[in-house]
């Protein structure tokens, strides 16, 4: 393990007493239904040979809502029209990616300064995660 795997300030899992409101506080209640469902298609189209449903994991930094990702602990194959990026990422990577995407997209979608704040949150949270480099090509 690296250094920087092992003192970095990673993202934790939401308590199950605290998964009811990850959704709302991350997306807010207008977008909440729109959003969780673009997250779960989004992934079916970036990685549609790995993942296939299933219950995801909701993670927060420093009490703050982030991403959400599948709960599987398989690498995850991006191969999709959506990005030109292929290539094999963690389930939590192909999760932010998935969520990165969507919210940048709703935001300007709907002119949601909510969402693009937590775009903007989690895109600073990449930049410092041991795949930042595939995250980031992924969403270019």
């Amino acid at each position: 393990m690296t250094t920087e795997t092992t003192t970095r300030d990673a993202a934790t899992i939401v308590p199950d007493d605290r998964r009811e409101m990850f959704l709302p506080n991350l997306f807010g209640m207008r977008l909440l239904i729109v959003a969780e469902n673009t997250v779960y298609h989004v992934m079916e189209r970036l990685s549609p040979y790995d993942y296939g449903g299933g219950f995801w994991d909701f993670y927060e930094h420093r009490g703050r809502p982030l991403f959400l990702a599948p709960a599987s602990r398989s690498p995850m194959r991006i191969e999709s029209g959506l990005t030109e990026f292929q290539g094999e990422v963690s389930a939590e990577a192909a999760g932010i990616i998935a969520t990165l995407l969507v919210l940048s997209n709703l935001s300007v979608r709907h002119e949601s300064d909510h969402l693009a704040e937590g775009y903007h949150r989690l895109l600073a949270y990449s930049g410092g995660h041991p795949e930042a480099s595939a995250i980031l090509a992924a969403i270019d």
